[in-house]
């Protein structure tokens, strides 16, 4: 048996002789790795806390409202790929490196956790890709263009009324 698991963890699960089962996962395993959905049945099993839940359902508020109020009640409001402590893009991780540079308030939305946040910021900004950085209520573009704005002074100008909230020590 340690044979077996050592060689499993050494080769990948994916040399492991495969099984039948009859019963129905939500991923299904493919040669290229593991497709996989994040949608969730009406299933008995699947206790309501360990459900996805989806924030804005309950509200009132569309997702573009969501968008519109995030932009006009953040100085800096920057849609990305994963959150500014734990990116998961580069393209995110330059934007966010580049705002902390100037030490100020940084307010973020992960895009991968809802497909649906992706396409409202989409529609509301008409630009296709992410990080894309608001700053003051305008759309400023993507992680190139606040480098560009950064090497050339542009940026400093733009957010030097915005205030840095006091650090706790």
């Amino acid at each position: 048996m340690a044979r077996f698991l050592s060689n499993a963890v050494f080769k990948g699960f994916a040399t492991l002789p495969t099984t039948r089962s009859s019963r129905t996962v939500l991923g299904s395993f493919y040669e290229t790795g593991l497709n996989y959905s994040t949608t969730v049945p009406s299933d008995p099993d699947t206790h309501e806390d360990f459900r996805p839940a989806n924030k804005v359902q309950g509200s009132a508020l569309s997702l573009k409202d969501v968008v519109e109020q995030d932009v006009k009640e953040n100085p800096v409001m920057i849609y990305m790929k994963g959150v500014p402590d734990f990116p998961q893009c580069g393209f995110s991780s330059l934007a966010v490196r580049v705002l902390k540079q100037h030490n100020i308030p940084l307010s973020a939305r992960n895009i991968l956790e809802d497909p649906e946040l992706k396409s409202a910021v989409k529609a509301f900004s008409l630009w296709p890709t992410f990080p894309q950085i608001f700053i003051k209520g305008e759309f400023i573009g993507g992680s190139d263009i606040i480098l560009n704005m950064h090497q050339t002074g542009e940026l400093k100008e733009k957010l030097k009324d915005i205030a840095a909230s006091p650090k706790s020590e």
